[in-house]
């Protein structure tokens, strides 16, 4: 297996650069359904759990207030509490991705990405450096056959990199109601199974964006 620690950073940014907002709010919902911070709502939607685990999310910080240095880390914590705080009504994910304080979380996220140099001002493209990263990655981390024993923390990698065939795989059911996949006919079956792995998202590794503001673009377990 190659050596990935210097490349790897939260799923929450490897989705963001792998196929934008969408993509990284899509991985923090994945990552609360999984801690049981929320189930599938009416069919198409999500909807936050009263519970321990998201009483323990960050609240966000005040309007117009400084957040000060972000770890990658506290960015996607950030990334799901506006997520969860945005559950307490069911929503679908295109909704999720127009709400201000999560484009915020996402913004900030495009920030320490630009940061590690894997986006590109002023228009924040991925990099060289980034495309490179997903490549290593993808090939470091091919998209499991099985969700058994397969740990959380994996499964979110996996989601990040591989997108919608990653979550048929590992959260069908949950995916399914809450909207994060379609049904598919049983010949689009056959050609998702003969199909290239490469972007999931369609996206050849590019970010496409909307604005600075995070606009919208582009086994075990409680599944």
């Amino acid at each position: 297996m190659a050596d990935t620690g210097r490349v790897r950073g939260t799923p929450h940014e490897i989705a963001l650069l792998a196929g934008g907002p969408r993509a990284a709010v899509t991985v923090a919902v994945v990552a609360l359904h999984l801690r049981g911070a929320v189930e599938a709502g009416a069919p198409g939607t999500v909807r936050a759990v009263d519970g321990e685990a998201g009483r323990a999310l960050p609240p966000l910080p005040a309007p117009g207030s400084e957040p000060g240095a972000l770890t990658g880390a506290m960015r996607a914590a950030y990334l799901e509490s506006a997520v969860y705080h945005r559950l307490a009504e069911p929503s679908a994910i295109r909704e999720l991705v127009r709400d201000l304080d999560i484009r915020w979380a996402v913004a900030e996220l495009r920030v320490g990405l630009a940061e590690a140099g894997m986006l590109r001002y002023p228009l924040l493209g991925s990099t060289r450096a980034a495309r490179r990263r997903l490549q290593v990655l993808r090939k470091a981390f091919p998209l499991p056959a099985s969700r058994r024993d397969l740990p959380d923390d994996e499964r979110l990698l996996a989601v990040a990199l591989h997108g919608e065939t990653a979550l048929r795989v590992l959260v069908p059911r949950f995916a399914l109601r809450a909207g994060l996949t379609e049904r598919v006919s049983l010949r689009h079956r056959r050609l998702l199974r003969h199909s290239p792995r490469g972007d999931a998202y369609g996206s050849a590794g590019h970010l496409s964006c909307g604005g600075g503001s995070g606009g919208g673009c582009g086994g075990g377990g409680p599944d």
